[in-house]
């Protein structure tokens, strides 16, 4: 039979009101009767019910953290980084792939309030969710605009795509292809097209720019890659959205007997550890990952201590040039 906080008290020789101020760090208790309390406990393999804790203290030190997918890089990499710092603040996590569908995205958001999650970290697409919207759900976006009353924390998007257009022009390309998600979804990585069209027309270039309706797709991916090229075969650069892409695109223009830097420039974005690793010719636009996990989390622990009018709305981190040999 499971041991109850009553039989750890007997065992110890203390009341269960002891027992229960000495787990939920209420009042004083003596260092001695700790270390009976601890000793029962390990003795009758007693483990503490969280929930029951919550309830007492008004938190359950979870945090809901809905991504379109884990098995893209970025939100890989993005994810190991959140769990590792919310573990260093005493917090669990409960992970959500969404898919990017919205009825996924509203069961798990309604999941996670039952649950009673002190806060939810989002990096999904769709704006206008009323769950998030509640005022006292603490609730960050991640490069995502959910509303206009919740924080957002990214990287400097637009900066971004002006240094990846600066780098392949000033490798000599004149015909760049950009590559990007649908002008629909209204997020900061839409600025990264901008600076593309603004940097071209800057030096007075004309500009081509593919949506990709499911940009996490590699088939959707490859069959905007190939009418781009059919469409535009005299290219000799492409500015990618992200590094999926700029593999893929790479992969087609080996497939197409092109050369890559040779005959086509490719340079992409996000700059992940898997993708460094897994191709290290890549040049691309590194994101602070860690960087944004981090400020993510302080942003939402703020919330979460009831200081949603102290938050900033728009935390914005810089990002590098990583230097491959693709571009």
């Amino acid at each position: 039979m499971k041991a109850k906080l009553e039989d750890v008290a007997r065992l110890a020789g203390v009341s269960p009101t002891t027992v229960s101020r000495m787990m939920n760090n209420r009042g004083y208790v003596s260092e001695a009767t700790k270390i009976k309390v601890r000793s029962a406990m390990e003795e009758l393999n007693y483990f503490p019910n969280d929930i029951a804790r919550s309830l007492f203290n008004k938190r359950t030190h979870l945090i809901g953290l809905i991504l379109p997918t884990t098995a893209n890089p970025f939100f890989g990499e993005l994810t190991f980084h959140i769990e590792n710092l919310c573990a260093a603040h005493g917090l669990k996590v409960l992970l959500c792939n969404s898919l990017n569908r919205i009825d996924k995205e509203e069961q798990y958001a309604e999941m996670l309030m039952r649950n009673q999650v002190d806060g939810i970290i989002v990096g999904t697409h769709n704006r206008g969710m009323l769950n998030y919207q509640k005022s006292n759900l603490a609730v960050v976006a991640i490069d995502r605009y959910l509303s206009d009353t919740i924080p957002v924390v990214g990287s400097d998007n637009y900066e971004g795509g002006r240094l990846a257009t600066q780098r392949l022009i000033d490798r000599g390309c004149r015909r760049i292809l950009h590559f990007n998600g649908p002008a629909e979804l209204e997020t900061p990585a839409q600025l990264r097209r901008k600076a593309f069209e603004e940097t071209m027309e800057r030096h007075a270039l004309p500009h081509h720019t593919y949506e990709i309706e499911l940009p996490l797709d590699r088939d959707d991916q490859l069959a905007v890659i190939r009418r781009a090229f059919d469409e535009h075969p005299d290219a000799d650069g492409v500015f990618a959205s992200n590094d999926m892409i700029a593999a893929s695109v790479i992969f087609e223009a080996g497939s197409r007997g092109l050369s890559v830097p040779g005959d086509l420039k490719v340079i992409g974005y996000d700059g992940t550890g898997v993708m460094t690793s897994a191709m290290p010719q890549l040049t691309t636009i590194r994101q602070p990952i860690e960087g944004i996990a981090q400020a993510a989390i302080e942003v939402l622990l703020r919330e979460i201590d009831g200081e949603f009018d102290n938050v900033e709305r728009r935390v914005i981190l810089p990002v590098e040039l990583y230097e491959g040999s693709t571009a």
